[in-house]
């Protein structure tokens, strides 16, 4: 996530204390006001399906595969399914416009670092920028791609004048190469190699070829990884509320296309913050954070459970915030926001 570093270079002083400490007011401030604008996340909850789509691609002499190689069931037709493979879900923050905050700025006070989101969300207070713990994604290895066929090809299978002929032609050279392949199994064949790794090699190059030669008869399928996401924004518990839909010909469709089955999503509230009646006389004093609470998510597919877990919300949690003295010029106090749910991670007085 790219970021935004803004740096305060001074804050205004309290009229009713004897040093110089943060001051804070909801809102974006316009006119005379000098300052920086920060938010507060609120929650989505993000819902992404890795999903397989299998294109099946009848071999070339499909409708020889019960004839030649005793292959019964081998499908003739070009196909496309598509299938589940993984289902997750995280919470992913967003601003909340209902929580914005200003923090002005004066001449003769401490001058923090605030480190801000691209979107504009608190994530550190006084820390030296550069300091980077995210974990680098491992690179997945691209899977590897089947042989043409036709470059095992005898020079008596390209000469065949008619495609049955050629069609019996692989299929005894499909048969030759089994037949090689258990003779080195055996021992029994006049090359055996002694060394161990040169034995698999010679074994691994026959299964590639037969491998290649075979799916002129069975066909192959092509599968490609898809990843979709979808996000909403809870308010309040509630039970099946259906998201999207997913179908074996179609993949993820849209919750109202009957094409698919539901996927459903249900919330409900877990009460692990105790938040007071909000009487309206609370007031804004110092750096504004969140207290996420927590919501027990259960996701569904054809009315069976394809994951479920806990999940931090932050529209089920309330609003503290930082002692405005903490920041005042004789404190070298750092902080660590969530930009995720906004909440405080850590709050330190030396070098994190």
């Amino acid at each position: 996530m790219l970021k935004r570093i803004v740096f305060i270079s001074s804050l205004v002083l309290a009229s009713t204390t004897s040093f110089s400490q943060t001051r804070v007011t909801a809102g974006v401030m316009q006119g005379k006001e000098y300052g920086v604008t920060y938010t507060l996340p609120k929650t989505k909850i993000q819902l992404t399906l890795e999903t397989n789509r299998n294109q099946y691609i009848p071999g070339e002499f499909a409708k020889y595969a019960s004839s030649y190689l005793h292959l019964e069931g081998v499908q003739l037709e070009p196909s496309i399914s598509w299938s589940i493979d993984k289902v997750r879900i995280s919470s992913i923050g967003v601003p909340d416009a209902d929580k914005v905050f200003f923090v002005r700025m004066r001449d003769k006070t401490v001058a923090p670092l605030l480190e801000l989101t691209q979107d504009g969300i608190i994530k550190t207070i006084n820390v030296p920028f550069g300091k980077d713990h995210s974990v680098a994604a491992t690179p997945l290895e691209p899977s590897k791609k089947m042989p043409n066929p036709r470059d095992f090809f005898t020079e008596e299978i390209l000469m065949a004048n008619s495609t049955a002929k050629m069609a019996e032609l692989v299929a005894k050279e499909i048969y030759s190469i089994r037949e090689s392949r258990n003779s080195l199994l055996r021992g029994e064949a006049e090359n055996t190699p002694q060394d161990g790794k040169q034995l698999k090699l010679m074994l691994d190059n026959l299964e590639e070829q037969e491998a290649a030669l075979t799916s002129l008869f069975r066909g192959q399928t092509i599968t490609t990884s898809q990843e979709f996401a979808v996000a909403i924004e809870p308010t309040k518990e509630f039970t099946d509320s259906i998201i999207c839909r997913f179908s074996s010909r179609l993949g993820v469709v849209e919750s109202d296309n009957l094409a698919g089955d539901p996927i459903s999503v249900s919330l409900k509230d877990l009460h692990s913050v105790n938040i007071p009646a909000d009487d309206g006389k609370k007031k804004v004093d110092g750096i504004a954070y969140n207290i996420p609470g927590k919501a027990s998510v259960i996701v569904k597919y054809k009315d069976q459970i394809i994951t479920q877990g806990e999940l931090p919300i932050t529209q089920f949690g309330g609003v503290e915030f930082l002692a405005p003295t903490l920041f005042n010029k004789k404190s070298k106090i750092q902080a660590i926001f969530d930009p995720i749910t906004g909440g405080l991670i850590k709050v330190d007085q030396e070098d994190l």
